[in-house]
């Protein structure tokens, strides 16, 4: 009675075509959100972002040997806890990046405070000097959704040029690339 329920069962999966298999685990990959992910960060990343290039690290490393682009960093940071007790020492989590980047901690979450929101934006105006349609590469780490809702909020907020790097600083020190220590820019009181 098992061998003909096993026979039925691989011969159903042999008759599934190829390309139908192929849609199924497709199904099963991350997706594209609508809007910005909110939750769950650090998980497996859509291959894609609408309206912005993906970069490999190939792609990554050969704008900025060409000094091609601005790289944005936006891996977020804890912040010094209020009122700790006196003499408590507070030491931040060192952080290495990619060569010249600018560093805007906590801007990839699903939803940015006004003031964050406004940091943002000031750093990509920095980065940009002004020019929306300058390129900016924005990362952070692999399989983080901070880069992609960073990339996908610069376009939104009309940068034409976003380039997203997935594999951020892990792909980048796993190519054995240059990095170098990096402070955040300061952020605004929250």
């Amino acid at each position: 009675m098992r061998r003909p329920l096993a026979a039925a069962l691989v011969a159903a999966l042999l008759a599934v075509p190829v390309s139908a298999q192929q849609d199924q685990a497709r199904q099963q990959e991350p997706f594209e959100p609508e809007g910005y992910r909110a939750d769950n960060y650090r998980a497996p990343v859509p291959e894609t972002l609408e309206g912005a290039r993906v970069l490999s690290t190939t792609d990554a490393e050969t704008i900025w040997r060409a000094k091609g682009g601005a790289f944005i960093d936006v891996l977020p940071r804890a912040p010094k806890p209020k009122n700790l007790p006196a003499g408590t020492v507070w030491r931040d989590t060192p952080r290495r990046n990619i060569p010249g980047s600018l560093w805007l901690p906590d801007t990839g979450y699903g939803a940015l405070p006004p003031a964050m929101d406004d940091y943002f934006q000031r750093g990509l105006k920095q980065a940009s000097h002004g020019d929306k349609a300058a390129l900016l590469v924005i990362y952070c780490l692999a399989d983080c959704w901070m880069s992609w809702n960073a990339a996908k909020r610069a376009l939104a907020y009309g940068y034409s040029n976003v380039a997203w790097y997935p594999e951020g600083t892990d792909g980048w020190e796993h190519a054995k690339l240059p990095t170098e220590e990096a402070q955040p820019e300061p952020r605004p009181e929250q």
